[in-house]
Order: structure tokens, then C-alpha cells, then sequence
């Protein structure tokens, strides 16, 4: 067997990725593989879709289009949200799950960057019915879209908001 077979027996990191994707959204719909099976008429055999969830058999773009079109979303849905993403035992791996950001601070500050924070900060307020109008805690998935407008990685935004002194620091009692 030459080394370029040995290669495709060998799962490759983005297969796992779309597989790891695959399942999320499969269990996200509530559905187990048989599910999938029955209800797609056996379009989606559930050995076949489990060795693409396991990263071991690489799915082709017609039946990843097919598969999108059984689950209700896009493709672009079933791909790796990261291709350049860190393991998850490596540092850096992930955003912090919640930064509380003091909005009273940000909306005193000047600058394009500032001003479209807190307009995305007051629409997850009206999302969430929370108008204390103070301080907002933003969840991981909302810290992406922070290192967007901040041109930053996602890992660096609490450093950063930290170094604007934008994060919220509860005072402190004196007894």
C-alpha cells in the first residue's frame, strides 16, 4: 500500500471537525441516528452517518448538500465554524463563557469601534428584556462577534476590554 492510501484510511483533522459538527446538529434536532435514517426514507443510512460523525468516512459536498437540506440549514452550517481552530486542551482554546462589560463606561467613550459595541450590547439588552442599563453580561457565543468589531482574536477580547477598562469590577465593602 503506498503512503497516499495509508492517508485515506487515516480520519483527517477537518473530518472530524465536520463529523464533530454533523452530530452536534443531529443532537441539537433531537434526532439519533435511526431517526435521521427513518425520517430521510434510508437516504441517510445510520452506519454511514455515524462514520461520518466519527470522522471516519469523508462526506461528499452533494450529500453534505442533501444532509443540510434534511436538517433545515445551510451548509455552510455543517462545516467547522473554525478550520484554524486550537485543540481543546490548549491554551487559548476558548473564549471566556461570560465577560460582565459596564455599558454606563463604554457609552462615555468616543470612536466607531465603541459606539458599534454599544449598539450590539443594547440589542442583546432588548433580546433579553434586561434594561438595568449598567452592566451586560455577554455570553461565549457573543464574544465572537466583540473580537470581530474589535479586529482582535476571540481569546484576547476580555484582556483587551480589561486594558479599556470596560469590564465591570464590582466595589468592593470595607467592614
Amino acid at each position: 500500500m503506498s503512503q497516499s492510501d495509508e492517508d485515506l484510511n487515516e480520519p483527517s483533522p477537518f473530518s472530524r471537525m465536520v463529523g464533530e459538527r454533523l452530530r452536534s446538529i443531529r443532537q441539537q434536532k433531537n434526532l439519533s441516528l435511526s431517526d435521521v435514517e427513518l425520517q430521510s426514507h434510508e437516504q441517510f443510512k445510520a452506519s454511514v452517518l455515524g462514520a461520518y460523525e466519527r470522522g471516519e468516512r469523508a462526506i461528499s459536498v452533494p450529500r453534505l448538500e442533501k444532509l443540510a437540506k434534511f436538517y433545515g440549514v445551510t451548509i455552510d452550517q455543517l462545516l467547522p465554524r473554525d478550520p484554524m481552530r486550537v485543540e481543546d486542551n490548549q491554551p487559548g482554546a476558548s473564549a471566556p463563557t461570560k465577560l460582565r462589560i459596564d455599558v454606563a463606561k463604554l457609552s462615555m467613550r468616543d470612536g466607531l469601534e465603541f459606539k458599534m459595541l454599544e449598539r450590539f450590547l443594547r440589542m442583546i439588552q432588548v433580546q433579553r428584556q434586561d434594561f438595568n442599563g449598567k452592566v451586560i453580561t455577554v455570553r461565549a457565543h457573543d464574544t465572537r462577534a466583540i473580537a470581530v468589531m474589535l479586529d482582535i482574536p476571540i481569546d484576547q477580547v476580555g484582556p483587551r476590554l480589561a486594558a479599556l477598562d470596560l469590564l465591570f469590577v464590582p466595589p468592593t465593602t470595607q467592614s
